[in-house]
Parts: C-alpha cells; sequence; structure tokens
C-alpha cells in the first residue's frame, strides 16, 4: 500500500512528497497536467519559504529579495527582510526544481486527475490507487474539499490577481508594491537579469492594460515588451471548515487562503507540507489541524486585517503615509511575515 497519495503537483503537492519520501514514506502524485506548469503568482518567495526549500534540498533559481517597498503617487518607504534573503523566481523555475528533488527520491507521479476519494479506517481508494493517506494539494478552488463537504462561505470582498512579465532589466532587489488611489496594488518582482513580474491585484474585474494605467509612474518603466500572457487567478479568499476529513488532509492554497497581498503563500504551503508529512509519519493525523493554525496565524490576522484596508480606496491611500510614518512598525510587520 502506498503511504501517501498526493492530488495535485504542484508546489504543495510537490513539497508534501519531497517532505514524505524524506521521512521514508512511499509518496504518489497524482497531477493532470506534464512538466512545469505556469500560474498567476507573485512569484516572491519570503525568507521562511527559501530557507524550507533549501533545508529540503531544493535549489531554484532567481534573484534575492532584500524587503519590501510601498510607493504611491507621493510617498516611499522600505522594510528589509534583515539578515536573511527572500527570492524572485518564476514559478515554472520553482516547479522544476521541486519535480526534479521528487524524482531525486523516488516520488513517483502518475498523470491524471483526483476528484472523488472512496476511505475506510485503514486507507483511501482513488484514481485506481489505494494508500494510507490522501493530501489534497488540488488548489485554491479545490474540488476534494468541496467533495469532502469542507468548503465554508468565504464572505468578504472578492479579489483577483492578474500577472505577466515585461523583457526590462530590473531596477530594484526589492519587492515592490504600488498602491493606487483608485483601489488595487501593482507587485513588481525582479525574477530574472532582464526580467520582471507584475501582478495587479484589485476586486475589479477589468483587462490588465486597464488596471495597469492607474499605476502611472510603474506603466512608464516597462518599457520592455511583455513576454508572457496575461494569467489571472481568484477570487482569493477560501476558507476551508477544517484541515481533514478521515484519511483525507488539505494542504497549500486549498487548506484556505485569505489573499494575496502579503506574498507568503510559497512559504506557507512548503511549511505546512513538512508539518503534514511528520505528523503521517508519527502517525498523528490529529495534530496536523494545530500546527496548521500555528505556523499560518500571523499571515491570517495580518493579511486578513491589510485586506480590510486595502478594500477602499479611501483608506487604501492611507497604507503608505502610515507606513512612512511608522517606520519601525512596517518594519517589524514585514519580519514577522518573512
Amino acid at each position: 500500500m502506498i503511504d501517501v497519495l498526493v492530488a495535485g503537483g504542484g508546489p504543495a503537492g510537490l513539497a508534501t512528497a519531497v517532505h514524505a519520501a524524506l521521512l521514508g514514506m512511499e509518496a504518489v502524485v497524482v497531477e493532470p497536467r506534464t512538466g512545469p506548469v505556469d500560474k498567476a503568482c507573485g512569484e516572491g518567495i519570503m525568507p521562511g519559504g527559501v530557507a524550507a526549500l533549501a533545508a529540503m534540498g531544493v535549489t531554484v533559481p532567481g534573484r534575492p529579495l532584500r524587503g519590501i517597498h510601498y510607493l504611491d503617487d507621493r510617498r516611499t518607504v522600505r522594510a528589509t527582510f534583515g539578515p536573511a534573503t527572500g527570492l524572485g523566481a518564476r514559478r515554472v523555475a520553482l516547479h522544476d526544481a521541486l519535480a526534479r528533488r521528487a524524482a531525486e527520491l523516488g516520488v513517483k507521479t502518475v498523470t491524471g486527475r483526483i476528484t472523488h476519494v472512496v476511505q475506510d479506517r485503514d486507507g483511501v481508494e482513488a484514481a485506481g490507487l489505494r494508500a494510507r493517506w490522501l493530501v489534497a494539494a488540488d488548489g485554491l478552488h479545490s474540488p476534494l474539499r468541496r467533495h469532502l463537504g469542507l468548503d465554508a462561505p468565504a464572505g468578504g470582498v472578492r479579489r483577483y490577481g492578474l500577472r505577466r512579465h515585461y523583457r526590462v532589466a530590473p531596477w530594484t532587489d526589492f519587492v515592490e508594491v504600488h498602491w493606487s488611489r483608485g483601489g488595487g496594488e501593482a507587485y513588481v518582482t525582479p525574477v530574472g537579469d532582464e526580467l520582471v513580474g507584475v501582478a495587479i491585484l484589485s476586486s475589479a474585474r477589468r483587462p490588465y492594460e486597464e488596471q495597469l494605467a492607474g499605476f502611472g509612474g510603474l506603466a512608464g518603466r516597462l518599457r520592455g515588451p511583455a513576454v508572457t500572457p496575461v494569467r489571472g487567478a481568484g477570487p482569493f479568499r477560501q476558507r476551508a471548515r477544517a484541515r481533514r476529513a478521515g484519511r483525507v488532509l488539505l494542504v497549500g492554497d486549498a487548506a484556505g487562503y485569505v489573499d494575496a497581498l502579503t506574498g507568503e503563500g510559497v512559504s506557507l504551503a512548503v511549511r505546512s507540507a513538512e508539518i503534514l508529512a511528520r505528523c503521517l509519519a508519527e502517525d498523528r493525523p490529529q495534530d496536523y489541524e494545530r500546527g496548521w493554525r500555528r505556523l499560518s496565524r500571523t499571515h491570517r490576522l495580518l493579511t486578513g486585517a491589510l485586506v480590510q484596508v486595502a478594500r477602499r480606496p479611501g483608506t487604501a491611500r492611507l497604507v503608505v503615509p502610515a507606513a512612512r510614518g511608522l517606520p519601525g512598525v512596517f518594519t517589524s510587520i514585514v519580519r514577522l511575515l518573512a
């Protein structure tokens, strides 16, 4: 019998499989797509995520990031991560590095899709395979979360993201967050020597170029051609009633998501995958929920509060002035999230 069957071969699923293999378990990943998969993603990895990847033996090519830089049309404020650095890396490069590490450890990948599961007291059956445990790493709008009855009403404002890349030399080693007076934020992440990614987060459902025009200073710097198509994601906020239903456990975006505003998605996915794998290896799956909540608590509280501020133009325009007026507080928050 397989020890851990993973539904979804994105970063969260591959990280779970790698951690399971490192702990001596047999892991099999079921994924419908082949090769590295590109998705709308800010592509900035926090220092905690970089350290977690390194501990797994995963090296991702990219650009070092020193911190976060907030800007509006009048003010600017920066905060560094501290002695550790983050990483700006293409989503496909991260996916490829995790897939190679999983293959090195003997993780098998099966082409297929898991949308439902049958379980009993000893194991689960899905995609024609039987395993002791099934990990749902099937993304933001997880079919397995819905199938298991773990979906919970999200409520609140519905926010979306759009991202594309520009062939231009990075002008900073910070992630720039541009705040618009009309609402929404634009995130600029250096991901290569001649490549930056620009992700726009907003509750507006308008074309990318129309939204980018609201960030006049940024639009003027993107003189290089756009070299990737626009990719979208959302609505971001997703809630799960619990992270476990019997022998099925949720990880990554499938486990619940607040918003991409603070850029911790990859870090949380990789670190929670380690907690999950260890709970399964030590036969204490009931501890995963508590471990997930403890790991994500700061992110959920701070990101949730910032989303409430960002949702209204009247309060969003106060973010940069407040951060500039209280630089010590801004730096402390950045380092808490890092």
